[in-house]
Formats: C-alpha cells, sequence, structure tokens
C-alpha cells in the first residue's frame, strides 16, 4: 500500500472574546484554513491557564475588552505561565495606551476589529512563525512622530519621512520585496533604508526593532 505524506502540523489557536457571534465568526474563518486549527473557546478567560494546557494550544487569539480580568491582565498571566505561548490581540482599541500595554504584557500581535479577517489571519501566522505583527492602523500609532532616544548622553535620533514609512511598513510583517512594491522603490533601496534605520536606531532584525520602538513609545520618547 503506497504511504501518504504527513499532514503538517496545524496552528492550534484558542479563541478568547465574550461575544459570542464573533467567536462564530472567528471559529469558521480559522477552522476553513488549512494551516489552523480551533481547538478551544472562552467568553471571558476563566481559568485561563489550564485551558490552555488542556487543549494544547499554541497561541491565543485574545480580545481585550473582556469581563473580570481583561485580555491585558490574562495575557500578562499566560506570559508568565507558559512563555512559549504566542498571543495576538484583537480588540476595538487602537488607541497607543490599549496597544502598547497589550504588547508589554507579552502579546506579540495586535489587530482592531476593523480590519478585515485576512488582516487576523496575517497576524495569526506571522506570530505563529516567531515575529512582531502589528495592523497598519496599530503600525501608525505606534510608529507615528518617531524621534527617539537611544540612551542618556546620546543625541535624539530622526528617521526621515521615507525611514518612518519603511519602518512602519517593516513593523507590519511586510518584507522588502513588498515594501518595495508599496512605495514604488528599488528593494535594494528598502534594504539600505532599513540597514539606516537600524544603526541609527542601534539595533539589529526585525523583532528586535519593532520591540525597541515599541518600548521606546511606551516611555513617551516622543
Amino acid at each position: 500500500m503506497p504511504q501518504t505524506a504527513p499532514h503538517p502540523m496545524k496552528m492550534r489557536i484558542l479563541i478568547v472574546d465574550d461575544h459570542k457571534m464573533l467567536r462564530g465568526a472567528l471559529c469558521q474563518l480559522m477552522q476553513a484554513q488549512p494551516d489552523m486549527e480551533v481547538v478551544g473557546q472562552s467568553s471571558d478567560g476563566h481559568d485561563i491557564v489550564t485551558l490552555v494546557q488542556q487543549t494544547a494550544a499554541h497561541l491565543v487569539c485574545m480580545d481585550i475588552g473582556l469581563p473580570g480580568m481583561n485580555g491585558i491582565e490574562l495575557t500578562r498571566l499566560l506570559s508568565r505561565a507558559l512563555p512559549n505561548l504566542k498571543v495576538v490581540a484583537l480588540s476595538a482599541y487602537s488607541d497607543r495606551p490599549h496597544v502598547l500595554d497589550m504588547i508589554n504584557a507579552g502579546a506579540k500581535g495586535y489587530v482592531t476589529k476593523v480590519e478585515d479577517g485576512d488582516e487576523l489571519l496575517r497576524a495569526i501566522r506571522a506570530v505563529y512563525n516567531g515575529r512582531l505583527y502589528l495592523s497598519p492602523d496599530v503600525a501608525e500609532v505606534v510608529t507615528q512622530s518617531l524621534i527617539v532616544k537611544i540612551r542618556p548622553g546620546r543625541p535624539a535620533v530622526v528617521l526621515g519621512a521615507r525611514e518612518r514609512q519603511v519602518l512602519k511598513l517593516v513593523a507590519q510583517g511586510l518584507t522588502s520585496s513588498q515594501i518595495a512594491a508599496q512605495l514604488l522603490i528599488a528593494s535594494s533601496t528598502v534594504d539600505v533604508h532599513r540597514r539606516n534605520i537600524m544603526r541609527k536606531l542601534d539595533r539589529h532584525g526585525v523583532a528586535e526593532l519593532t520591540r525597541y520602538v515599541i518600548e521606546n513609545e511606551s516611555l513617551g520618547l516622543d
């Protein structure tokens, strides 16, 4: 009998949201993906650590505005108890305090509920593969007015307009070729901008760069 190729492991996802209709829609969206499987749902995050362990979830899609313990507190709890678990925030809020609180609590992705389903799927896949991901409206909030101080005793670094454009798209998880297509410039030019941004900010790698920007923004370094 011929052997069939093994199926690749699916992302095991837990949905935490207090709106039953939205949970149903999210479940339907994810179950239709060949690389995703919804293994559980919760309306309030009650016993969230136990639920994650019982379902062997890889990733939690977490609403912020939950009854009882909110999504920020739940994410902080999960980050301490299960550091390998990934969390993607799904929220109605796009203001900087909510975004930064959620990221600092341990979420690796943030998508607002005004975005379409494809945006959430992109975020889930990016975070599952070890990248930070911010939806476009959130990236705009985090990267606006970027004048970042490196460390005490050193002058502030000002990013140019094009560098801010590139940085915002990098924070969204786009590759150099994707950024080049969107900005109508050469991919090699994007690479130059990325190198200049990382040199100016004294950071190395996309994840480190995005994390650094978020942390400095949370300190009010405008």
